[in-house]
């Protein structure tokens, strides 16, 4: 007989009529999610649902009326990150530092080769005006000696542009590179923090922050170096003037202040509409994106206008703070365009009366009017700012992607020769507040088939998740052999847990390099046993090149798709594969023929597959029935067709005759323990629900 686990929930009856209940559907939107990943898109309207259901969690209570405590709250608001909601971090500068500081560690020499090309520039700048002052009053008083001079102002003018060339091509270098480096970072982070946690920030969210964010982020390091040189300037003139004559400087000086205020209020108000700008350019790219990923759906809805609409929406926002932006800016442009002709006029006049009363030279007046506009200099760092605050809301931005933590791995190896006993103990998932799987207790025999089915929503997709450290259960523990996951070496677990999807995304180039894509290498041999044991050999040969056909040139169905993922998840079998769902797009025949060849060609170990079908679940040698996120039963599909409300968790998928064929099968190694079909069972296993 099937055992009802121990506290898994109310009567049978109860449950029965849980099915139809709002409550039974309200983890749906978590295994559409854990599917969206799988096909790398997120569903249309996720965000939209899931808003709709956190909505509903309001004062305490979840989508089916259970009443939620206060732990289980603060539970859930710790573990959602700020940026699920689309929202800065309360204090992300932290992070965007380290960030930056690490892009300028990885770029120290060659911030010090700006840092040094940039300061002896501005000294050849500095000593310009003296030398030309000097030189002027060598040749209007006819003096000799004035033929080096003449010689030093061309070699001055010849460094200064000598050196700006350096600088220029220095930074361009220094921009690349950590820009490379901010991308890789990002990326690496990424992918290492598991596809629940990665769900955090839309596709078009990430391009933005890997693309433009970090473009702009990675240009700190250069331009702080070259602004530290740029302060010589203006702050070499100043004291240069002050050297010439302490009349003048002391006129400058005055209007210093001034300019000191400009440049702080247009610190301030840039760096905030900056960050609006850049975070308005994220939500619209991943708008356009989502609407990309269906436009398929889109065309066929005829709903083309309307998404165009929703995409452009936050346009008048964006064009509000780009305005903001210039404006602030220009104000500052404009303001010190005015206040530093003055200065120089001030410095000038002044100049010019002690010029008339022989207190200056027409050298030493043209060395001031010089070393004036040098200091009124100081006005140009508005640009270097400008740069240096969008860099660092870029950083930000960009740091954000830093902020989930990675998956830890630990460093155990699985026991020679285990058979792939897998075990949950005591596994909850929440999402949204709601427990996609709750405290499941569930043993697996090694080398058996385990067939998951349940209703939609009812957390197979979450379980298999789970099952192999796709993401880590929120309670309760994983185990593999005898070996909690979390604790495993990282390429042990890779390479002894194997995935095929419903919706497999493929790499490596070629048809046969994405078979051959995973943690290790498979010989061709491999390859091409794996891709006829997943019945892809045939179509594949056909192909221009065969195994060499490039993806981008090899048109491929659902079922090819799929047969392709397969083909991929037996090359790289261990000792447990999980499939979900990866068998829908096949037909019953092809479906046939892969679960037979699964069992007799695919290296031996435990299976975990999701079934929607009623001849997958016949095929395998024990069925886990979810329910509400729980194991309501486990045991043999016949025995378990008995019961009407297992029977209804199939009503709708349909059977045909080849199903019923599937069904009448032998069915495989019984499972220790559990009782073998009676004759009768087969006929009932086989027929409609």
């Amino acid at each position: 007989m099937a055992t009802e686990p121990a506290g898994t929930g109310p009567s049978a009856e109860a449950r029965d009529a849980g099915d139809r209940s709002p409550g039974a559907r309200a983890v749906t939107p978590g295994g559409e999610a854990r599917r969206a990943e799988d096909r790398g898109a997120q569903p249309r309207g996720a965000e939209a649902r899931e808003r709709a259901r956190t909505g509903k969690a309001r004062n305490g209570k979840t989508r089916n009326g259970r009443a939620r405590t206060a732990g289980a709250r603060r539970h859930d608001e710790a573990r959602t990150p700020p940026a699920a909601t689309g929202a800065s971090p309360a204090d992300p500068a932290p992070g965007a530092r380290r960030l930056l500081v690490g892009a300028a560690r990885r770029s120290t020499g060659r911030a010090v080769l700006i840092l040094l090309a940039t300061t002896a520039s501005a000294a050849a700048t500095i000593a310009l005006p003296a030398v030309l002052g000097h030189t002027l009053d060598l040749l209007l008083a006819r003096r000799d000696g004035a033929r080096p001079w003449v010689a030093l102002c061309g070699v001055l003018l010849a460094a200064e542009v000598l050196l700006d060339a350096l600088t220029a091509h220095a930074t361009g270098v220094t921009n690349a590179r950590s820009t490379a480096w901010l991308r890789n970072r990002g990326t690496a982070h990424l992918l290492s923090v598991g596809p629940r946690r990665a769900a955090r920030f839309t596709p078009g969210d990430v391009v933005t922050r890997l693309t433009g964010n970090a473009a702009e982020a990675g240009t700190v390091p250069a331009t702080a170096a070259a602004s530290a040189a740029s302060l010589l300037t203006p702050v070499g003139g100043i004291v240069a003037l002050v050297l010439v004559d302490v009349w003048t400087a002391a006129v400058f000086l005055a209007g210093v202040p001034v300019l000191l205020l400009l440049l702080r209020v247009f610190v301030r108000s840039s760096s905030d509409s900056v960050t609006r700008y850049q975070r308005i350019q994220g939500d619209i790219a991943a708008r356009l994106m989502e609407a990309l990923g269906g436009a398929r759906t889109v065309a066929a809805a005829g709903t083309a206008r309307r998404e165009r609409d929703r995409v452009l929406a936050p346009l008048p926002e964006l064009d509000a703070q780009g305005r903001r932006m210039w404006q602030v800016y220009g104000r500052a442009v404009t303001q010190g365009g005015i206040l530093v002709p003055l200065l120089t006029t001030a410095v000038l006049a002044v100049g010019g009366v002690r010029l008339a009363a022989g207190q200056l030279s027409i050298g030493e007046l043209l060395a001031a009017s010089r070393y004036a506009g040098l200091a009124a200099g100081i006005g140009a760092v508005v640009g270097q700012l400008s740069a240096l605050v969008r860099g660092r809301a870029a950083a930000r931005r960009t740091a954000e992607l830093l902020s989930a933590p990675r998956v830890r791995h630990g460093t155990r190896r699985l026991p020679s020769g285990g058979p792939g006993r897998l075990e949950l103990r005591g596994v909850t998932v929440v999402r949204g507040g709601a427990r996609v799987l709750d405290g499941v207790d569930l043993t697996v025999p090694g080398g058996v088939t385990a067939a998951v089915v349940g209703r939609s929503g009812a957390g197979k997709s979450v379980l298999a998740a789970v099952a192999g450290r796709l993401e880590d259960p929120d309670g309760g523990t994983v185990l593999l052999d005898g070996v909690p996951l979390p604790e495993l070496d990282r390429t042990e677990l890779r390479r002894e847990v194997g995935y095929a999807f419903e919706r497999p995304a493929l790499f490596g180039g070629t048809v046969g390099g994405a078979i051959a894509f995973g943690a290790g290498e498979p010989p061709e041999e491999t390859v091409r046993s794996a891709a006829r044991t997943a019945r892809a050999d045939s179509f594949i040969r056909l192909l221009p090149a065969g195994y060499a056909t490039r993806l981008a040139d090899a048109p491929l169905s659902g079922g090819e798709l799929q047969r392709l993922g397969l083909a991929r998840a037996f090359a790289h079998a261990g000792r447990l594969l999980v499939l979900d769902d990866a068998t829908s797009s096949l037909d019953s025949v092809t479906e046939l023929e892969v679960g037979r060849a699964l069992t007799r060609d695919v290296r031996a170990g435990t299976r975990l597959l999701i079934a929607h079908r009623v001849s997958s679940a016949a095929r395998a040698d024990l069925v886990v029935w979810l329910e509400n996120g729980r194991v309501r039963a486990v045991g043999p599909h016949e025995v378990l067709w008995e019961r009407p409300a297992y029977r209804a968790v199939f009503a709708g998928t349909g059977t045909d005759a080849d199903a019923d064929a599937e069904a009448l099968e032998p069915p495989g190694p019984a499972v220790s323990g559990a009782p073998g079909p009676g004759p009768g069972d087969r006929g009932r296993t086989g027929g409609a629900p």
